[in-house]
C-alpha cells in the first residue's frame, strides 16, 4: 500500500515538475518518421533490383528517393528520437524542468519537423545544393540553424539550472552532439543565394576544398549525430532498464573525451585515391584506426553494465534490443577503421560493402537502441504499468535481427564480389568484366537485401502497433506480468 502511494505521489510530482506533454508528441512523430523511412528504404531497394519500380516519374526515381530515405531515417527518425530522449534524460538527471517549458519544446517539435518537410519536398523536386549529401537549399538551412540554436539553449539552460551538482555522462554526449552538429551544419552550408526570392545558391567551396568540407561534415555527422548522440541514449537507458549502475563511470569519461577528440579528424578516409593531398588522406586513416579503442571502450562499458544481471536478457526483450544494439555498434566501429586502411579501401570504396557497413550501424546500432528507448519511454510517458505485449517485442527483435543479417551479409558478399570484378584483368591486361556484368552478378544479392528490408519494416510496424495499444492503455490478459515494472518512474 505504501509503495503504491509513493509511486502515485512521484507520478503526480513528475507531471507538474517535468515537461512531458510535448515529449509524447515527439515519440509519436518519431514512430511515423521511422515507418516512412523504412518503407522508402524497401522501395528503393526493390528499385535497384527491379528498375521498372522507378515508375517513370522523375520524382519517384531512385536518385530522388534515396536522399529522401536517408534524411527521413537519419534526421527524421533518428533526429526526433535524439531530441525526445535528450530532453527526457536531461530533466531526469538534472532534476530540473526544461528551460522554455512546454512552449519551447513545442517550438522545437514544430520547427524541426517543418525543416524536415521542406527538405523532403526539395529532395523530390530536385531543389538541393547538389552535394553528395544533397543538402536542402539555403532557406531551409537558415531555418534549421535557428531551430538548432533554440535546442541548444533549451538543453544547456536546463543543465545550468540543474539541482544535481554532478552532470551525468549521458548529458555530455548529448551536448557534444548538439554543439558539433551546429558547427558542421553552418560550415558545410555556407553559400551565396542567387536571389533572395530564388531557391538556388552557390557554395563558397569548390573542387577538392568542397570535397574535404563535405566529408568533414559527412563523417562527423556519423560521429556526432549517429554515434555521440545515441551513446548518450545508451548510457541512460541500458542502466535504467537493467536496473544496474554503469559498469565504469571512469571509463565513460575517458570514452567521451577520446571519442570527441579523435572523431573530428577521421573524415579524409572517405577520399583515398583522390586529388586530396596524401598527407591528409593518411591523417584521416590514422585517426580512424585510433578510434577503434575508444569506440570499443564504450561498447564494453555498455555491455558490461549487465554484470550481475545477464539473466534479464532471457526475460526482457526491450533490454535485448538495447544490448544487441551495442554489439552492432562494436561491429560497425571495428569494420570502419579496417575499411579506412588505404589498401582495404581500394577494394571497398564505391562498392556495396560500404552500403552493408553503413546499414549494420544504422539498423543494428541506431535503430535498435532507438527501439529499446521507445519501448522504455512509452509506458513511462503515458503512465502505463507495462507494454501492451512483450511477446510482440520479442517477435519484433527476432524478425528485425534476421532482416539485418540478410541485408548486411548480402551487401558484404555483393560488395566484395563487385570490387574484385572491377579490378580483375585478363592475360592481355584488359578488364575481364564489363560494368553491366558486375550489375548482373549483383542482382540476386539486391533481391536478398530488399527482402531483409521487408522484414525490418514488418518489425517496425509491429512496434508501432504495440506502442499504439500501449498508449491506449490496452492490456493483454493472457501474458504474464513482467517482474520489472517500468511505470514506477524511478528518480534520476
Amino acid at each position: 500500500m505504501a509503495q503504491g502511494a509513493t509511486a502515485t505521489a512521484e507520478t503526480a510530482d513528475s507531471r507538474t515538475r517535468y515537461c512531458e506533454e510535448t515529449l509524447r508528441l515527439f515519440v509519436i512523430i518519431t514512430m511515423i518518421w521511422g515507418i516512412a523511412a523504412f518503407a522508402l528504404g524497401v522501395l528503393i531497394a526493390f528499385q535497384l533490383a527491379f528498375p521498372v519500380m522507378n515508375l517513370g516519374f522523375a520524382e519517384t526515381t531512385f536518385g530522388r528517393l534515396r536522399p529522401l530515405h536517408t534524411s527521413a531515417a537519419i534526421f527524421g527518425f533518428g533526429g526526433n528520437a535524439l531530441i525526445v530522449t535528450s530532453l527526457h534524460v536531461v530533466q531526469r538527471t538534472c532534476k530540473a524542468r526544461l528551460v522554455g517549458g512546454e512552449e519551447g519544446a513545442m517550438f522545437l517539435l514544430l520547427g524541426y519537423n517543418a525543416f524536415l518537410l521542406m527538405a523532403g519536398v526539395g529532395y523530390m523536386f530536385g531543389i538541393t545544393q547538389s552535394k553528395e549529401y544533397a543538402e536542402p537549399e539555403w532557406f531551409a538551412s537558415i531555418w534549421l540553424t535557428i531551430v538548432w540554436v533554440v535546442y541548444l539553449i533549451i538543453f544547456m539552460g536546463t543543465v545550468m539550472k540543474r539541482e544535481e551538482p554532478h552532470i551525468y555522462v549521458a548529458n555530455w554526449f548529448f551536448l557534444a552532439f548538439i554543439i558539433t552538429i551546429a558547427m558542421l551544419h553552418i560550415v558545410n552550408n555556407l553559400a551565396v543565394p542567387v536571389s533572395i526570392y530564388g531557391s538556388f545558391s552557390y557554395s563558397l567551396f569548390s573542387g577538392v576544398q568542397s570535397a574535404i568540407i563535405q566529408w568533414w561534415y559527412g563523417h562527423n555527422a556519423v560521429g556526432f549525430f549517429l554515434t555521440a548522440g545515441f551513446l548518450g541514449m545508451m548510457y541512460y537507458y541500458i542502466p535504467k532498464r537493467a536496473q544496474r549502475p554503469v559498469y565504469s563511470y571512469r571509463l565513460s569519461i575517458i570514452h567521451f573525451w577520446a571519442l570527441i577528440f579523435l572523431y573530428i579528424w577521421a573524415g579524409p578516409h572517405h577520399l583515398h585515391y583522390t586529388s586530396l593531398p596524401d598527407w591528409t588522406q593518411t591523417l584521416g586513416m590514422v585517426f580512424s584506426i585510433m578510434l577503434w579503442m575508444p569506440s570499443w571502450g564504450g561498447m564494453i562499458n555498455g555491455i558490461m553494465t549487465l554484470s550481475g544481471a545477464w539473466d534479464k536478457l532471457r526475460t526482457d526483450p526491450v533490454l535485448r534490443f538495447l544490448v544487441v544494439s551495442v554489439a552492432f555498434y562494436g561491429i560497425a566501429t571495428f569494420e570502419g577503421p579496417v575499411m579506412s586502411i588505404r589498401s582495404v579501401n581500394a577494394l571497398s570504396h564505391y562498392t556495396d560493402w560500404t552500403v552493408g557497413h553503413v546499414h549494420s550501424g544504422a539498423l543494428g546500432w541506431v535503430a535498435f537502441v532507438t527501439f529499446g528507448a521507445l519501448y522504455f519511454l512509452v509506458p513511462y510517458l503515458w503512465n502505463r504499468k507495462e507494454l501492451y505485449s512483450l511477446k510482440l517485442v520479442n517477435y519484433h527483435f527476432w524478425i528485425a535481427t534476421i532482416g539485418i543479417v540478410l541485408y548486411i551479409t548480402a551487401m558484404w558478399i555483393s560488395g566484395i564480389m563487385q570490387g574484385l570484378m572491377w579490378r580483375s584483368y585478363d592475360e592481355l591486361g584488359f578488364l575481364q568484366y564489363s560494368f553491366v556484368e558486375t550489375v548482373e552478378a549483383m542482382h540476386p544479392f539486391y533481391v536478398i537485401r530488399a527482402m531483409g528490408g521487408v522484414l525490418f519494416l514488418i518489425g517496425a510496424l509491429m512496434m508501432a502497433y504495440n506502442l499504439v495499444r500501449t498508449i491506449r492503455g490496452d492490456v493483454r490478459q493472457e501474458e504474464a506480468v513482467r517482474p520489472m515494472a517500468t511505470a514506477t518512474r524511478p528518480a534520476g
